[in-house]
């Protein structure tokens, strides 16, 4: 006999949005996580009274249901309010605005390939118009930086899909970081009455239709099974593809080909925190109102303040493959880098040492149940992540931002969409037994 109706494997944002949803219809839920805490790869760290997120940090697109979740708890929302700084070909930072519509005209023209192809082949075929060099440029530093996508493995046609869907358009930060509605969605399922195992790496699943034994080893190395109906898969793609988890019988052909087709991208986020917001004074005070600065050229391509929340804290930020060999540095020399980096931008390298207080980061790409920031498609991925998305014999389900079918792969709001959508097929299918 089962243990539990359903056993939801992860505990990020797709894992709490489905065992939410399940406990109000009904059904006996437990969550294995292998962290000790919810959230995934959403983590904040402090320094005094200020905070930082680690990990997924904005809202992008419209996220419905992370709107939703904020109105239920009564927590607000931001827009990041203020100039973009980006440096120019002459090494002066100037003010621009349109960077983002710069590349997405570019990629318009993926619609006229007879078939798919890397990102670096489409680019190339622009790289000697002399008109066209600022959007190649501005092009390829946002698939790095923000799909955080090697441009020689990305598919154009999947990053087209993803700016044209309007995700990237529009960007918001939840007051107060992510933390807070995590943990409301935490206690809501805890109150429902769903189970969650803490410490508990999973290691195999085996599964034949309508049963599923999970075996996963605890904090004190036990090795535990746990029996369900179902099971849904929430884990990143990385972890996946890294063969973590042992399925038994293994996956089918096309799920196998999804996983070689979604790949999962690298970052290095490191939050610096100073005395002061003291980069609103340089320069006569020419950066008051900065948001955003960019140096595509530089070893950290982006920072940003926290504006308009007037805060001491700059997130540095590099994406692709740039950050994947900065990763291999020790950590003390990747923040004193993002230090260096801000400091020479703004030409005040002495000013920022003297007002810095710290930097933290957390390496995504090292950590055994993320590695890596979060997934792009390959080329030739097509509909991978719908392939991935598809449940197997009404037994295992699959949600997580990788699934994500709509433009929302990589995002918190993705994963959330990808949760709710599991559990209403997990759902569906066990109120089909109930008829039968």
């Amino acid at each position: 006999m089962p243990d539990v109706d359903i056993v939801i494997v992860g505990a990020g944002a797709a894992g709490l949005a489905c065992a939410r949803r399940l406990a109000i219809a009904g059904l006996q839920t437990v969550v294995l996580e292998a962290r000790d805490r919810v959230g995934g790869r959403v983590v904040e760290a402090s320094k005094g009274a200020v905070s930082a997120e680690l990990g997924g940090e904005f809202i992008h697109g419209p996220a419905h249901e992370t709107r939703a979740l904020l109105r239920e708890i009564g927590q607000r929302e931001v827009e990041p309010d203020g100039d973009d700084w980006v440096r120019s070909s002459k090494g002066a930072l100037q003010r621009r605005e349109d960077e983002f519509r710069s590349a997405v005209s570019l990629f318009k023209n993926v619609d006229k390939l007879e078939a798919d192809e890397s990102v670096e082949r489409f680019l190339a075929r622009y790289a000697n118009g002399r008109a066209d060099a600022q959007r190649v440029e501005d092009a390829r530093a946002f698939v790095e930086g923000f799909d955080a996508a090697d441009p020689a493995k990305a598919s154009a046609r999947g990053i087209a899909f993803e700016w044209e869907s309007g995700v990237d358009s529009q960007a918001a930060r939840p007051v107060g970081g992510y933390r807070p509605m995590f943990d409301y969605l935490y206690e809501d399922c805890a109150k429902a009455g769903v189970r969650f195992e803490f410490s508990t790496i999973v290691e195999r699943i085996e599964w034949q239709p309508g049963s599923v034994t999970v075996s996963a080893r605890d904090g004190s190395q036990a090795v535990r099974a746990f029996r369900a109906r179902a099971a849904i898969v929430t884990l990143p793609i990385g972890v996946l593809r890294n063969g973590d988890v042992r399925f038994e019988p293994e996956l089918p052909s096309l799920k196998r080909e999804a996983l070689e087709k979604i790949l999962m991208g690298d970052v290095v986020k490191v939050a610096l925190f100073f005395r002061s917001p003291f980069w609103e004074d340089v320069a006569g005070g020419r950066y008051r109102g900065a948001a955003f600065f960019r140096d595509s050229s530089a070893v950290f391509q982006a920072y940003w303040t926290q504006l308009p929340l007037r805060q001491p804290l700059v997130i540095a930020w590099v994406g692709g493959p740039a950050a994947t060999e900065l990763r291999r540095r020790p950590g003390d020399e990747i923040v004193a880098q993002a230090l260096d980096g801000f400091g020479t931008l703004l030409d005040a390298k002495d000013r920022a040492h003297e007002e810095f207080e710290g930097g933290i980061m957390h390496d995504w790409g090292g950590d055994p149940f993320a590695r890596g920031a979060y997934s792009y498609l390959a080329v030739g991925g097509g509909n991978a992540r719908s392939q991935l998305a598809s449940a197997l014999d009404g037994t295992l389900f699959f949600a997580g931002e990788a699934t994500s079918e709509d433009g929302q792969g990589g995002t918190v709001n993705g994963a959330l969409a990808t949760g709710e959508r599991a559990a209403r097929e997990v759902a569906a299918r066990f109120a089909t037994d109930r008829r039968s």
